[in-house]
């Protein structure tokens, strides 16, 4: 039985919401094991609120309970003290690596791999990976689950229901252009 990767998701890959969704559908399978802390959750919703004025922070926060109640054990507490003896090249991602180190976590999946060094992170047997590589790695351990977390996220969308097409070029400008191709292929 291969064990479940533990990964902590950092703000920059919960902000947008297709994305999101997707991501939080692969943490409800037995796949993985979704990380995250109320430090991330607090970024990610202040970011969208700066661009998405016409959000309110109550359907933001609606978000963060129905992510904390349906992954379980992913609220990562107890990291903190860890932070002050970090050193990244951003100090404030700190947090995020703090997170995996406490949660047990080799991975952090993330858009910002230059905030997140080899040199650094594998010190503590962790690696920072980009959504695209994470989710394809993810194909190749379950297809199946991957095709079903997907077509679960399309079937969500009713209102307007959305084509096969569609939905998998909302995806692609999410920032993962090669699990899209991949996805395309397995689900045509």
């Amino acid at each position: 039985m291969v064990s479940k990767t533990v990964a902590v998701y950092d703000a920059c890959v919960l902000y947008p919401a297709p994305l999101r969704d997707l991501l939080m559908r692969l943490a409800t399978k037995d796949l993985i094991q979704a990380k995250w802390t109320d430090m991330i959750h607090e970024e990610w919703i202040r970011n969208v609120l700066l661009n998405r004025p016409d959000l309110k922070r109550s359907q933001l926060e609606r978000t963060r309970k129905l992510m904390n109640e349906h992954s379980r054990d992913s609220l990562v507490a107890g990291f903190e003290r860890l932070i002050p003896a970090l050193n990244l090249p951003d100090q404030d991602d700190c947090h995020v690596l703090a997170a995996a180190i406490h949660s047990g976590a080799k991975t952090i999946v993330t858009f910002n791999l230059e905030d997140f060094p080899d040199r650094i992170l594998k010190t503590n047997g962790i690696k920072a990976q980009h959504p695209d590589t994470f989710i394809l790695r993810l194909l190749d351990i379950d297809t199946q689950v991957v095709c079903d977390a997907a077509m679960e996220h399309r079937a969500s969308l009713k209102n307007p229901p959305v084509s096969l097409p569609s939905f998998l070029e909302t995806l692609k400008k999410q920032g993962i252009p090669k699990t899209i191709a991949r996805l395309e292929r397995l689900m045509n």
